[in-house]
């Protein structure tokens, strides 16, 4: 399974003995699951067996529930004992001996909010990632800095680490899904590029790359 960026922390579980195969740049590492910030370092994911829960949250949830700061994730994965220690591993146990997908999903709900912390983000970050969003990545800085009233270097700052990523990079990943989800749904890069506010295809096609190790024509079904 390909890993692409995503304007999410994602959290995979593995369910069962099997392990999950992460294939990074750095070499393979085994994992029985992980969390990963809005960019992973991670290209490919396989398993002996696919059985996993998979939970996307937004950064801005993902900052109290997770109790590890965002900008520790940005260009990699954690293991679930990193983030979690041996709950970790008891939740991978307890997800095994629940029968039935909706079960599995209550545990995992409800492991998230016993874990929260009273950490909450900064409401200027969480003004500007919702503006980010809002906008489909297309906002220029000079609009977060009058949103929140803060010097760039400290909206750079704060930003990062409660998000994991610069406001520009992160605009850069919204972006990029939304142009990503288009050409996955056939539309021509042309009018993809022209519809997500990129200057050129050229422009789309480095994002791509950058985003999902791939190119846009590489994503479009074939006719």
């Amino acid at each position: 399974m390909r890993i692409v960026a995503v304007p999410a922390v994602t959290v995979v579980v593995q369910v069962g003995e099997a392990g999950l195969v992460a294939e990074a740049a750095g070499g393979t590492e085994h994992r029985g699951g992980m969390v990963s910030g809005l960019v992973p370092g991670v290209r490919q994911l396989s398993s002996a067996r696919v059985d996993c829960v998979e939970v996307r949250m937004s950064p801005l949830t993902a900052y109290p529930l997770l109790g590890l700061a965002p900008r520790e994730l940005s260009g990699t994965v954690a293991g679930l004992d990193e983030v979690w220690g041996r709950s970790g591993s008891a939740l991978r146990e307890r997800l095994a001996d629940t029968p039935g997908w909706q079960g599995r999903f209550t545990l995992t709900t409800r492991f998230l909010a016993d874990h929260a912390t009273r950490t909450t983000p900064d409401p200027e970050v969480a003004a500007c990632w919702q503006r980010i969003v809002g906008s489909g990545g297309r906002v220029r800085v000079g609009e977060l800095l009058e949103l929140t009233g803060w010097s760039q270097k400290r909206l750079w700052t704060r930003f990062t680490a409660q998000i994991g990523e610069t406001p520009k990079r992160a605009a850069m990943v919204v972006r990029f899904r939304h142009a990503f989800d288009r050409l996955i749904a056939g539309e021509p890069a042309a009018a993809v590029a022209t519809t997500c506010g990129y200057t050129d295809q050229s422009h789309l096609h480095r994002d791509i790359v950058t985003f999902a190790g791939t190119t846009p024509g590489a994503l479009t079904p074939p006719t």
